[in-house]
């Protein structure tokens, strides 16, 4: 049963990506602009921003939205460790004051606005070493992923177009 469920939901997310439409440029943007979102520390608000982001940058709204799965349950925590790394080298702080912890903390008990909370706590420079190190993160990946995406949906296209004229 285990199986045959995991098969139909394999087979239902393989229909949906062969069905998306738009160019490449618009997918591979959408995609890119989730992942980049993806990367801040604002797990709440990761869809609705990049929603909101792609309908600025004119992209595909879908896969930005399925872009900022790239922040989920296991990979929350490379992801924030990254940011705060990141953030702590650009603003010159030490990066093993401890504000890790509690957030990290909040995030293994799924409280993820906990976290979020924890992090304004810290104050104005919490903040800005978390997001800081989220944007710079986000941008590093996003450029690859753009690359990436551009070339698998321009590659996608070819084939619904070689498949619609086998069918004629």
């Amino acid at each position: 049963m285990i199986k045959n469920t995991f098969h139909r939901r394999a087979r239902l997310l393989y229909l949906r990506i062969i069905r998306l439409r738009g160019q490449p440029h618009e997918l591979a943007l959408g995609m890119a602009l989730g992942i980049c979102i993806g990367m801040t520390p604002t797990i709440p608000f990761h869809m609705i921003t990049a929603v909101a982001v792609a309908i600025a940058f004119g992209a595909s709204k879908l896969t930005a939205a399925a872009g900022t799965w790239i922040c989920n349950p296991v990979t929350v925590y490379p992801i924030y460790r990254f940011c705060y790394i990141i953030g702590t080298s650009f603003l010159g702080f030490d990066h093993n004051t401890g504000l890790l912890m509690p957030v990290i903390g909040a995030i293994d008990q799924g409280k993820y606005l906990d976290a979020i909370k924890t992090i304004l706590s810290g104050g104005g420079m919490a903040v800005a070493t978390f997001l800081l190190g989220g944007i710079v993160l986000g941008l590093i990946v996003s450029v690859p992923s753009y690359v990436l995406f551009y070339y698998f949906f321009k590659n996608l296209a070819a084939w619904r177009t070689s498949r619609k004229l086998i069918k004629a």
